[in-house]
């Protein structure tokens, strides 16, 4: 079973050879590099749990990559190794944000405990992070729910009506649409509102630990599984238990959520006895589920057991009618946030949207939206406060005054990091971007950290 992502950062080959062997039997995925440079490119690029890291490296020292991990507020722990160990430099070393410091050859007993322990602090960030959105969606109901399009109309129709029940509901629509919003309205208005709803993306995480995180484990069921484990089907006992992106779940792991469907009893890893839950299961995907039973992607006995209820959301392109709506709504949201006097969007502004294909859908728009608020000069949003891509059009392309998209990219930066107060992170996520994106972007175009 695989535990968790390792970066192992180590110049000497025998040596870095030698350690990625004996710490992928631990069953950890592993990768590894020689140098700070090639760390910081597969940062960028791949999930890193942890990074075990050799202090003298030939671009620089290992401290130097833990404060680039800490500024980019990048999710890892940093495990330090050095041949000469000294009380300054692991004393430098864990004020910099290291997780611990090792001395070669004295501590190579502690590498491995060391690795799990860090390991654990990192899915106990995770879980933190999940609760806290849970917490940020709790209050959606079906009255938040903007839209008088037919196909918006009806799918919310067919929800309320799902809601009360302890059926089974399939949420398919692209990515965008408000999936997530759908369940969490269809749990706040069903007999189960006052216990937890509980939400995974079963595409977001490996095979291995999405069972382990759904379905729990027992002490003992692989190395580092020190102590029984819930999972989420445990958690959401006489709850709501989301699924979304249910049609990237392996083929193992949906055989035994049908169980879960059936019986309302599941095996932890590790386990031979059943342990009982009593949980509503609502799955969403943005896959087209008969295509994928056809290729052999996805059960057809889960799909029967799921479709009881199927809701399928429009894509924005199909309600071109609530695009002013949800606009209006998102500008005086983003506007009563940065406290700016933006209460208006010209007729040439909205005629913009309405051309916009949206394959972002709702989140598109959205984002659009937050720049249209943080860009805007007057108490009118006019067409000059869209981005780019969002001016090109089936019809043609609004005259912006400059059509380098370089120059675009570099203005709108600017603007979201002034809009941000000079706060990278923040920066970061209203450009829906990782940090360390923004960060190589600002070196790209010359931008003052």
């Amino acid at each position: 079973m695989t535990t968790g992502n390792i970066l192992l950062v180590e110049d000497e080959e025998k040596v870095r050879h030698l350690l990625k062997r004996i710490i992928a039997l631990e069953g950890f995925n592993v990768q590894d590099c020689a140098n700070i440079k090639s760390a910081r490119r597969l940062m960028e690029d791949t999930p890193v749990d942890v990074v075990l890291c050799d202090v003298m490296l030939p671009d620089g020292n290992g401290i130097d990559l833990v404060t680039y991990v800490r500024e980019r507020q990048l999710p890892a722990e940093i495990i330090l190794l050095t041949a000469y160990g000294n009380i300054s430099d692991s004393v430098r070393a864990i004020k910099s944000g290291a997780f611990d410091y090792l001395t070669k050859g004295n501590d190579n007993t502690r590498i491995i405990p060391l690795l799990f322990r860090a390991m654990e602090k990192v899915r106990l960030q995770q879980r933190i992070q999940h609760l806290e959105t849970r917490i940020g969606t709790s209050y959606a109901s079906f009255q938040e729910i903007i839209g008088t399009a037919p196909g918006i109309k009806a799918a919310r129709q067919l929800a309320a009506q799902a809601a009360p029940s302890d059926a089974p509901v399939l949420l398919l629509g692209e990515t965008g649409t408000g999936k997530e919003m759908f369940a969490q309205a269809i749990h706040n208005a069903s007999c189960r509102a006052a216990r937890d709803f509980v939400a995974i993306n079963c595409s977001a995480i490996g095979k291995d630990i999405l069972e382990s995180e759904l379905f729990g484990y027992k002490a003992g069921a692989f190395t580092g599984a020190v102590k029984n484990k819930k999972g989420l089907m445990e958690e959401a006992h006489q709850g709501t238990l989301f699924l979304d992106e249910i049609g990237e779940m392996p083929l193992e792991l949906q055989a035994k959520l049908l169980r879960v469907l059936e019986s309302g009893e599941f095996i932890k890893v590790g386990d031979t006895k059943p342990t009982k839950t009593d949980i509503r299961i609502i799955a969403a995907t943005n896959r087209e589920v008969t295509k994928e039973i056809t290729e052999g992607r996805f059960r057809e006995d889960l799909f029967y057991r799921l479709n009881m209820f199927t809701v399928r959301l429009p894509a924005l392109r199909e309600r071109e009618e609530d695009i002013p709506l949800f606009a209006a709504y998102f500008m005086q949201l983003f506007a009563a946030k940065s406290g700016k006097a933006v209460s208006g969007m010209t007729s040439d502004f909205v005629a913009q949207l309405k051309q916009h294909d949206w394959r972002g859908n709702i989140r598109e728009l959205k984002n659009v939206m937050e720049r249209a608020v943080i860009v805007a000069q007057g108490p009118e949003l006019t067409p000059e406060t869209l981005p780019l891509e969002v001016r090109w059009h089936k019809g043609g392309r609004q005259s912006t005054g400059t059509f380098d998209l370089a120059n675009v990219e570099r203005e709108h930066i600017q603007w979201v990091i002034r809009y941000a107060a000079g706060n990278k992170t923040k920066a970061a996520r209203l450009l829906n971007i990782g940090l360390s994106t923004l960060y190589r972007k600002m070196d790209e175009y010359s931008l003052a950290r």
